[in-house]
């Protein structure tokens, strides 16, 4: 345990500097070809080397980050941090949970709609004042937004917000861009190359939020979602080292295994089709870097065998591909996959894996 918050702590100091000089678009010499050979990096001169030290392993990773920034766009720098000016509009008590709904300011001009679960029934004092783990609870494609994730629309097995608060996590479930509440436009003068990263700053916004909770222990926030929020929870946490633990149900396959296009929409990355011609030989990033990008933190695929979304054996591949950076993290039994074999769904059987793993890997360790 020891040597993991070490290494955590490494790469969030590594990801925090990275973030803060918010790496220049992506050159020739950092341009990977191959995606799925992971213990490789480039020098600046564009020459190829194995990667034998966590020192070359973070050059791969900025290279990573910066290939995702090339689709996405810029991650916003620290001038859009503005304060989060919380305001709740509405407090609901459930059995054992209060539901408050609130917005919460993202940056100069928007504000993000989300519903926040608190666990404050207990009549134990001591345990009421406890600081708990939260989760970051992301939605699916659907129109309501965070009211499915609350449990107030949709399918009852993606509530996940109401069904962590219930097993005694804090929970944040917020609206995606263009969903419930939310009334962004995708238009680039937002300041956003892509409905992609503007959700990705919302969700970073979202942390900062749980953060500043009392009730929250911020060295034991994770986040999952299913098929839009299995994918969006993956982007979230490349750039977000303070979530510790990603869970992504039927969320991803490997681009060369999927329909390229369908990622082109205003909501996800039109650079993918304007800049990069919807070919995955040129999309400059691929789902195995993403996994990479969290070593040592732990990852949870469960990924569908009759998913027709997202075809499994891309998964597959990537769980393979990212498994020689957790060997070189000592922290090989962090990655996980499953393969449950049914659609594109999230049912209890599959809610029971991530519900142990976050278990596992947020309530069963001691607070840092």
């Amino acid at each position: 345990m020891a040597r993991l918050g070490l290494l955590l702590l490494i790469e969030t100091i590594c990801l925090s500097v990275s973030l803060a000089e918010n790496p220049p678009p992506q050159s020739p010499a950092t341009a990977y070809g191959q995606h799925q050979d992971l213990m490789r990096v480039l020098s600046a001169a564009g020459h190829p080397r194995p990667i034998r030290s966590l020192d070359d392993w973070h050059a791969r990773r900025r290279h990573i980050l910066s290939g995702l920034q090339q689709v996405m766009g810029p991650l916003p720098d620290r001038s859009r941090r503005v304060p989060l000016e919380v305001r709740t509009i509405e407090t609901v008590q459930l059995k054992g949970v209060s539901r408050r709904k609130l917005t919460f300011r993202s940056d100069h001009s928007q504000r993000v709609s989300a519903y926040l679960f608190v666990f404050d029934t207990d009549p134990d004092p001591d345990r009421r004042a406890a600081r708990r783990p939260a989760v970051l609870c992301l939605q699916q494609t659907h129109r309501d937004g965070k009211r499915e994730a609350a449990g107030l629309a949709g399918n009852p097995d993606l509530a996940h917000a109401l069904h962590l608060a219930r097993r005694g996590y804090v929970t944040l479930a917020p609206d995606y861009p263009g969903f419930g509440d939310s009334t962004f436009d995708f238009d680039p003068k937002h300041g956003y190359a892509s409905g992609t990263m503007k959700a990705i700053w919302d969700n970073i916004r979202a942390v900062d939020l749980l953060v500043s909770l009392p009730q929250v222990d911020a060295s034991r926030i994770g986040v999952i979602g299913h098929s839009l929020g299995g994918h969006n929870a993956m982007f979230t946490a490349a750039f977000e080292p303070r979530l510790r633990v990603i869970v992504s149900n039927c969320g991803f396959t490997r681009f060369h295994k999927d329909d390229v296009p369908s990622w082109t929409g205003p909501r996800y990355m039109p650079r993918i089709r304007t800049r990069f011609g919807n070919s995955a030989d040129r999309v400059p990033f691929d789902f195995p870097e993403i996994i990479g990008t969290f070593a040592p933190r732990p990852f949870l695929a469960i990924a569908a065998k009759r998913d027709r979304d997202f075809d499994y054996t891309g998964v597959l591949d990537s769980i393979d591909a990212a498994r020689p950076v957790y060997v070189l993290h000592a922290a090989a039994g962090s990655l996980q996959a499953a393969y449950p074999d049914i659609g594109h769904s999230f049912p209890s059987s599959s809610r029971s894996l991530a519900d142990r793993f976050l278990d596992r890997h947020l309530k069963h360790v001691p607070s840092q």
